[in-house]
């Protein structure tokens, strides 16, 4: 089954069999995805979710500035739209950002192998929010990737998640937009979150309609305090 997010409409993909992450899998490759969306596999679903607001661009290069002096060793940092394949979760994500290993970007492949990945982070949407915090967040922790990120552009704070378990992130720092979010080694720094928050003004904007994404908060580690 494929869902686009911010439509109601499900769209026909052709029969896989149940439980078959690699039939789906196969099924993502060969689909031609809208321009304007990505596509992941979230949940046992092919999920198509629009890309990021453009003002979200000042925040992705914020964060990447400020990681890029402090990447591992033959690590690199990128918002380039990837797909990261993690079979053993039977999920494949695009993180809006990410840090992983650059001999996994030398492939002919039109994915990459999740075990790559040092870092993820997500800013969230009024679409995307829920998959962030409730199927991203435990996934990544089972599949062993040492630092999730979450920017919730809707309540304007930051997450980050380390030490991954079986059952969950074992460590996590908060911070408010305009504070400083401890990150853990191998980056070790305060992430200066100035200005993520701030909005372009425009009437159509629903950002700007009172944080209303806020009235059905997903239970995010945040709210269950």
């Amino acid at each position: 089954m494929t869902v686009m997010l911010d439509r109601p409409t499900a769209i026909e993909t052709p029969e896989v069999p149940e439980d078959s992450f690699q039939a789906l899998f196969r099924t993502l490759m060969t689909m031609e995805v809208p321009d304007g969306y990505r596509a992941e596999i979230i949940r046992g679903n092919i999920v198509m979710s629009p890309w990021s607001r453009g003002y979200y661009l000042d925040v992705m290069d914020a964060l990447v500035e400020q990681l890029m002096p402090r990447l591992p060793e033959s690590e690199r940092v990128s918002y380039a739209p990837f797909l990261f394949a993690l079979p053993g979760q039977e999920r494949a994500y695009g993180p809006d950002v990410y840090v992983a290993a650059r001999q996994a970007f030398r492939t002919t492949e039109r994915f990459i192998d999740g075990e790559a990945l040092t870092l993820a982070a997500e800013l969230t949407s009024s679409s995307t929010r829920n998959a962030d915090w409730l199927d991203k967040l435990p996934v990544y922790a089972r599949a062993g990737v040492p630092v999730y990120l979450v920017l919730d552009m809707q309540v304007h704070t930051a997450s980050a998640f380390w030490e991954p378990t079986p059952e969950g992130y074992a460590k996590r720092s908060v911070a408010k937009f305009g504070e400083k979010l401890r990150l853990p080694p191998p980056f070790a720094f305060d992430l200066d979150t100035t200005g993520f928050g701030t909005v372009p003004e425009h009437p159509e904007n629903p950002e700007n309609q009172g944080n209303a994404a806020n009235s059905a908060d997903p239970e995010t580690p945040e709210n269950q305090e």
